[in-house]
């Protein structure tokens, strides 16, 4: 191959998934996943990925990491790695190197997501984004729970990104107020990231077998789904349910608080698994349930991304746009 590559990236705790951006549109070719544990760093994943594809030294480099970016680095959550924009720009000798969080990358694909690419959630209808002018919001809960924003203003979109899902926890009933209870035995602080997240979900069901009298038993996220679906077992059909429910209260505070009125997204691993749960479940009314800001909150639609790769998708959007300069 002669031509120069544009280099992206969507690194998490255990998974690296590499691709070239496409420099003509918002898309991108010869994904691949690579295991993180298998190496010392990115820059010796991105080695063996470029290896592996027989392309070219890249021009432009961006990578979107789980973890705050903080100057022009990443600790990645969850992995050994630390990422630099400096360090990986001098291995590859090029300049051109951004680094994104990751759902600030999530942030940038929504433009650019068809309609086959996400799956509504309850009513209303989702409409198509204005071409001039909106706010959105995208929520995901994996490992820990992401947040973002994207507006759009003319040309340009900005995305707000931050630490959303370390906001305190505000209980809306009984049953979630006696959680609440059981949960600061534990912690110091409660954070919505305490409930919705695979770990969140471990502390639901714990926290409610407590609750009942209930002799405990250690399962993991994945068991508790299992369980709800196959098996008939109340305690982890009461935890899934009040998962998706707590989901739909944050949801609609994260709505609130970024005005994002054009619509909210939802991302991230456990809602993509469960998406036939998550229609059935409260979330629409935990979303709407909003007091005298009800009647806002059901004119918003709510949607699942379903997009394999949307964190490349808007890593693609910032390569393309880093290699304009």
């Amino acid at each position: 191959m002669a031509q120069s590559s544009l280099l992206i990236g969507d690194i998490g705790g255990t998974n690296a998934r590499f691709a070239l951006a496409d420099p003509d549109q918002v898309a991108f070719s010869d994904a691949m996943t690579l295991k993180c544990a298998d190496f010392a760093s990115a820059d010796a994943a991105i080695q063996r990925y470029l290896e592996e594809i027989s392309a070219p030294a890249p021009t432009v480099i961006c990578l979107a990491a789980a973890g705050p970016l903080i100057g022009d680095s990443i600790k990645v959550t969850n992995n050994h790695w630390n990422i630099a924009a400096k360090d990986v720009g001098g291995v590859f000798k090029i300049d051109s190197v951004r680094l994104l969080n990751d759902f600030e990358a999530l942030a940038y694909s929504i433009p650019f997501l068809g309609e086959d690419d996400c799956a509504p959630i309850g009513l209303p209808v989702p409409r198509k984004l204005p071409d001039d002018k909106f706010n959105v919001a995208i929520i995901g809960p994996g490992t820990g729970l992401g947040t973002a924003g994207l507006c759009r203003r003319g040309d340009l979109f900005i995305p707000i990104s931050g630490e959303g899902g370390h906001t305190g926890f505000s209980p809306e009933s009984q049953v979630q107020i006696e959680v609440l209870k059981v949960l600061r035995e534990r912690f110091e602080r409660v954070s919505v990231e305490r409930l919705v997240s695979g770990s969140g979900i471990e502390n639901i069901y714990n926290a409610l077998t407590l609750i009942h009298g209930e002799k405990r038993t250690q399962l993991t996220a994945a068991e508790i789904f299992a369980a709800a679906t196959t098996d008939n077992e109340p305690r982890a059909k009461e935890t899934i349910s009040l998962f998706f429910d707590i989901l739909g209260q944050v949801a609609g505070d994260l709505a609130l608080a970024l005005d994002a009125r054009d619509g909210v997204f939802i991302a991230g691993g456990i809602a993509k698994r469960y998406p036939d749960l998550l229609a059935s479940s409260g979330f629409r009314n935990g979303f709407e349930s909003k007091g005298r800001h009800r009647a806002l909150m059901e004119s918003i639609p709510t949607q699942l991304i379903t997009h394999a790769e949307p964190g490349l998708l808007g890593s693609a959007y910032c390569a393309r746009a880093l290699s304009s300069f």
